[in-house]
């Protein structure tokens, strides 16, 4: 069988179909066309059919190759951690720039350290801690930072509990789908880690408790940037004025939906 007759028999997307082949055998996907009358071995067959038989079961491409690319880099990622998706590279763009030069930032529950690796890529000046509860998760991102060459410190920690210090910048993606939510139970989310997923609760949790918690980590006029559902920004927004967050806005993804929530501490008078 050659990789054009395998490529015929997938009941995929074709496109997908050739990921998933260029994966196998350790090509990029213009060396699999010129190679598509290439002879497989029955090895290499039962391997490709392997894979696509899990994707036709819906298990996301991501997790099948072992990678996903986020803000141009390309980071490892297992059923561990979350897979890094597009709408989050807005947070490392707003956190970028206001992280001040030389400054202190923390990633809280970094998953693959997908948004702390891309901060500390682009910004070496800075110093980024990254945390996460899982040490499976504090495994992949430490993988990912060695990978990319950047130095960032990773504590195993419940949001703020091990995290010494002051910040100029505070950044979360925290799991703030309610767990009544149906999509939990559709596509990808279906494989993703539930604890990095949903609360457990209505959706607010986590992000509330980082609300509350950050003013004693954050310097005088530090931000706190927050990723959140397509729906919760108003309530976000609510929450960080009750707390006495000055300038709280929330800012809008590529697809026009607001998708981060933020706001500074305590700023000066000469600031405002």
């Amino acid at each position: 069988m050659t990789i054009r007759d395998l490529l015929r028999l997938a009941l995929i997307d074709p496109l997908e179909a050739r990921i998933l082949m260029a994966h196998a055998l350790h090509c990029s996907r213009v060396q699999l066309v010129i190679r598509e009358n290439d002879a497989l071995s029955a090895e290499q067959v039962n391997e490709i059919s392997g894979l696509l038989l899990r994707r036709m079961q819906g298990e996301p491409i991501a997790y099948l190759t072992g990678e996903r690319e986020f803000y141009g880099l390309s980071f490892a990622v297992t059923p561990d951690v979350l897979i890094p998706r597009p709408e989050t590279e807005l947070l490392v763009e707003l956190a970028i720039e206001r992280l001040p030069q030389a400054g202190r930032a923390v990633d809280l529950g970094t998953g693959s350290g997908a948004v702390a690796v891309s901060l500390a890529h682009t910004r070496r000046d800075a110093q980024i801690t990254a945390t996460d509860i899982s040490n499976e998760a504090l495994a992949v991102a430490r993988r990912n930072a060695e990978h990319h060459r950047v130095k960032i410190q990773y504590l195993r920690s419940d949001w703020f509990e091990a995290l010494e210090g002051m910040f100029d910048l505070i950044v979360s993606n925290p799991p703030y789908i309610a767990a009544s939510d149906v999509h939990l139970s559709q596509g990808d989310l279906r494989f993703e880690p539930p604890s990095a997923l949903t609360d457990h609760a209505n959706g607010m949790t986590a992000l509330s408790a980082i609300i509350e918690g950050a003013p004693v980590h954050l310097k005088p006029g530090g931000w706190l940037l927050l990723e959140h559902g397509y729906d919760q920004a108003t309530a976000v927004r609510t929450q960080l004025t009750r707390a006495g967050w000055s300038n709280v806005q929330s800012w809008k993804d590529l697809a026009g939906i607001e998708r981060i929530s933020g706001g500074r501490h305590q700023v000066a008078l000469s600031e405002k």
